[in-house]
């Protein structure tokens, strides 16, 4: 264990010194930032934010339907999250006799709260270091796979005896450093979650596309539900004899405000980073992968838009899925842009450099740069097919449904445009055909290619009058048969050395980073647990000659506002609140404040995390980056990444002045 030892003191020297607002950090360990957090205004203590034995800040936090974030604002349950993490339950709960998507959605009354059979949130009861208990029995002896069986063994030990016999306690331990840490984590996972409220999508998705991950912004980001509890308090399934939850901690709401180099803390669940991939990974990111999954989409996009314009049936059948698609293609394009901007990839040549100098000598570091330029060149050319698997050919609505086994076929069928999925088959078949080299393309899509003479006749064949179900799940089958029998194992069995390598060369970071007195931060890559970020609300410059100011306004929407654009057709009643200055208490110099950039560390998963102020009540729901900084998921810029938060005071001026729905306001604890 004498290697893990010294692991744990490069982490701890390198948490010792921090650089800008730059690091998503672990609640347990924010004893360790409490000092820099202070100092940058933050009035509160490490036991505050997280605690096992009192209430604190994290017990407010849930895990809103596993990809998003939600937090509790009231002593009922009431909870609130964002729009876009509410989406697909607000359209399944959506008709064109009831169009809740377009028209917004209050409940007046606890009754008339809509259930949402599969939607959970998990509070998180815990986490604890287990390490040692993971690695407990390793010798350095054993090869990699004996280890894995090892550490496999111990996790499940581990799991099982936290667990016990509670059925709605979720339980995981997860590796943190490339396996070089471990922690447990233990959830209370409720499972009545109803929807309390939703402001119209001209609201609640106000500028669509055309404003995602852009800086002005002016979107209303957030939706309300409540979670329900048995007469006990404890999780239990939905029932109408259920009772509001009451939680043991809820944010207050701070409604005097922010300005420039206010405090801010996001408390939520980032999804996935990759803060210390290898350059030649970045490299194939930013000018192959990305640039050919942006063209996939594009056609996608374009496709559901065309169709979607035209009939609101297809509107609403296609706007979750559709926001789906456009919301990683967009992304991409700024990740992209960011990468090849901050010289990322030349910067970690020259740091691999000055690293395979320093590992001369020493045997569990040298060699380690020239391997990873081996290994990541042996799958360059199957990772782009991978890509055109999963973006291409599996991402045709009905090959994938029919190929894993029809599932949630009503949900399915009920939201389901055949001439939008033949269109996409005839694009996305035809982009595969031109862009993968033909000794990649199973046989069997080269007979069919041949039998039909062109993915235009092909696809005649699969859409007659209803999609050919049977020849749908051939088409799965054999594409992805072919490849999973020829190309999944060498990338598997590759992308394995991959990962034991990094396990490697991260502690060779911190080493290198301790030795050359290195001022690197280092933190856990983002997996979809509960984080701290801090930083400060501020502005920033995109471009020369260009500055951006960190709040936006109503103003702005009405500006923006075109009743012949979808995405800007704002509600008659909101222009009539602006045309009167019918703002009541939420009016601020004027007007009322809508979004606010900070500088914190977020990723997708933070999406709904409350942002908080240095007391710990919430300002505001953080919903997005600036398109400019998306790179952060690799490196991080402090000059230009942003995360972009609804300002709490205009969620409460729609609940309020909009939606009439005062006994909400009543229900909070507004600071």
């Amino acid at each position: 264990m004498k290697r893990f030892a010294l692991f744990l003191l490069a982490l701890c020297a390198g948490v010792s010194v921090l650089r800008a607002d730059e690091g998503m950090w672990l609640p347990s360990e924010i004893y360790k930032n409490i000092k820099d957090m202070q100092a940058k205004g933050f009035k509160l203590t490490a036991e505050d934010i997280y605690s096992i034995n009192n209430s604190s800040l994290k017990d407010a936090v849930v895990h809103f339907g596993g990809g998003c974030t939600g937090e509790i604002i009231s002593s009922e349950g009431l909870l609130i999250t964002n729009h876009h993490c509410g989406y697909g339950q607000i359209q399944s709960h959506s008709s064109v006799e009831h169009d809740y998507l377009t028209d917004g959605f209050w409940a007046m009354t606890r009754d008339q709260e809509l259930p949402n059979p599969g939607l959970t949130v998990s509070f998180l009861e815990y986490m604890e270091d287990v390490t040692e208990q993971v690695l407990k029995g390793y010798k350095p002896t054993m090869t990699e796979e004996q280890r894995i069986a090892l550490v496999d063994k111990n996790i499940k030990a581990i799991e099982k005896k936290a667990k016990g016999d509670v059925p709605y306690l979720k339980v995981q331990v997860k590796a943190l450093y490339y396996g070089n840490v471990y922690y447990l984590y233990v959830f209370k996972v409720y499972s009545d979650v109803r929807l309390v409220g939703a402001p119209p999508s001209s609201i609640g998705k106000f500028g669509g596309d055309t404003d995602n991950w852009m800086w002005p912004r002016h979107t209303g980001d957030f939706s309300l539900f409540r979670v329900y509890a048995g007469k006990d308090n404890e999780p239990a399934e939905y029932s109408k004899d259920n009772v509001p939850y009451t939680p043991k901690r809820f944010f207050k709401i701070n409604a005097k405000g922010i300005g420039e180099g206010d405090f801010t803390m996001v408390y939520g669940f980032p999804g996935r980073t990759n803060e210390y991939l290898f350059s030649d990974a970045v490299k194939y990111t930013a000018e192959k992968s990305n640039p050919h999954k942006i063209a996939l989409r594009t056609l996608r996009l374009d496709i559901q838009n065309r169709e979607m314009s035209k009939d609101q049936a297809v509107r609403i059948k296609y706007a979750s899925k559709n926001a789906s698609v456009s919301n990683a293609w967009k992304k991409w394009q700024g990740e992209a842009k960011g990468i090849i901007k901050m010289r990322a990839v030349e910067n970690k040549e020259e740091f691999e450099a000055k690293f395979t100098e320093w590992s001369k000598g020493k045997p569990e570091y040298e060699g380690l740069v020239a391997k990873f330029h081996e290994l990541y060149s042996a799958i360059e050319e199957l990772s782009l097919v991978q890509d055109y698997q999963n973006e291409a050919l599996n991402a045709v609505e009905i090959v994938s449904f029919a190929g894993r086994g029809q599932r949630g076929a009503e949900k399915f069928w009920k939201d389901y445009y055949m001439p939008i999925d033949k269109a996409s088959f005839i694009a996305l078949y035809n982009a595969y055909n031109k862009n993968i080299a033909d000794k990649y393309k199973s046989p069997y899509f080269k007979e069919k290619l041949a039998e039909y003479g062109s993915i235009e006749k092909w696809a005649d064949a699969l859409f007659t009058e209803q999609p050919n179900l049977e020849m749908a799940a051939e088409i799965y089958k054999e594409t992805n048969k072919y490849f999973r029998e020829n190309y999944a194992p060498v990338l598997d069995s590759v992308n394995k050395e991959i990962t034991l390598l990094y396990r490697t060369y991260m502690r060779g970071m911190m080493e290198y980073n301790k030795a050359t007195r290195g001022t690197k931060v280092f933190y856990p890559d983002a997996n979809s647990t509960l984080r701290v970020a801090y930083g400060h609300v501020k502005g920033y410059s995109p471009s020369d000659a260009v500055y951006y100011t960190p709040v936006s306004s109503l103003d702005g929407i009405i500006q923006k506002d075109n009743p012949e654009i979808y995405d800007y057709n704002i509600p008659q009643k909101l222009r009539d609140l602006h045309a009167a200055k019918d703002y009541g208490q939420w009016e601020v110099n004027g007007s009322v404040p809508v979004a606010f950039i900070a500088t914190n560390h977020t990723t997708g998963g933070n999406s709904g995390s409350p942002v908080l102020d240095a007391e710990g009540n919430l300002i505001g729901v953080n919903f997005d980056r600036v398109w400019e900084g998306t790179m952060s998921d690799v490196v991080f810029d402090p000059e230009v990444c942003r995360n972009i938060s609804l300002d709490i005071r205009f969620a409460l001026f729609v609940i309020d002045r909009l939606a009439g729905a005062n006994h909400l306001i009543e229900e909070m604890e507004i600071v």
